[in-house]
């Protein structure tokens, strides 16, 4: 099953995917309590047949049995995807579907599903909400970018007090109330990149 892998930072690729139908197959990741995000990406090795692709399902172990979370989709022109997982260990959505209850689902694992579909029922289907992870636009690179710029070109006229001159007519501000505006503005990018609008 080296058709797929899956990625976890600070981690090796796991690709040691079980099959458990003919058109499902399960990987199992362990010690996945910190586990915020993960990467699902196919391996290059096999392609999809025309027209189908892989639904890529979630489940965390609670009390009442496994429950699965879709994702969302690989397909030959969409072959990964990074996906939010941290909040649906929480979720108290209860489904069997597709994949049931599986003997070594144990606690602190998670494991990873993917269902062999046609694009047509994958492209209709409804992922679990807040799993996609937005890909960051030009104009958000952009102002990172310009950001990390300025700061960087300021900083590098950045002298002590024992190397300074008295120049009249200079207004000097201190590094460190750059670098503080600097986090702040990062910080409040990251959560809202319109919030300059306001």
């Amino acid at each position: 099953m080296d058709m797929f892998g899956v990625l976890i930072t600070g981690r090796l690729v796991q690709t040691d995917f079980r099959m458990i139908a003919d058109d499902k197959i399960v990987i199992n990741i362990p010690d996945a309590d910190d586990v915020k995000h993960i990467v699902v990406f196919m391996t290059g090795q096999t392609a999809f047949p025309e027209g189908m692709g892989g639904a890529v399902y979630f489940s965390w172990p609670c009390e009442q049995g496994p429950s699965w979370h879709l994702l969302g989709y690989l397909s030959n022109s969409k072959p990964s995807a990074i996906y939010k997982v941290g909040h649906l260990k929480q979720d108290p959505m209860h489904d069997l579907h597709p994949f049931g209850r599986i003997e070594d689902h144990q606690s602190h694992m998670m494991q990873i599903g993917i269902s062999v579909e046609t694009i047509d029922t994958l492209v209709q289907q409804t992922p679990a909400l807040n799993t996609q992870v937005q890909s960051v636009d030009s104009f958000q690179q952009f102002c990172m970018r310009m950001l990390d710029n300025c700061f960087n070109f300021i900083a590098s006229f950045g002298v002590n007090q024992s190397q300074m001159s008295v120049t009249p007519g200079e207004t000097f501000v201190p590094l460190s109330a750059l670098k503080q505006w600097y986090v702040s503005f990062q910080r409040r990018f990251e959560q809202n990149p319109n919030f300059w609008k306001s």
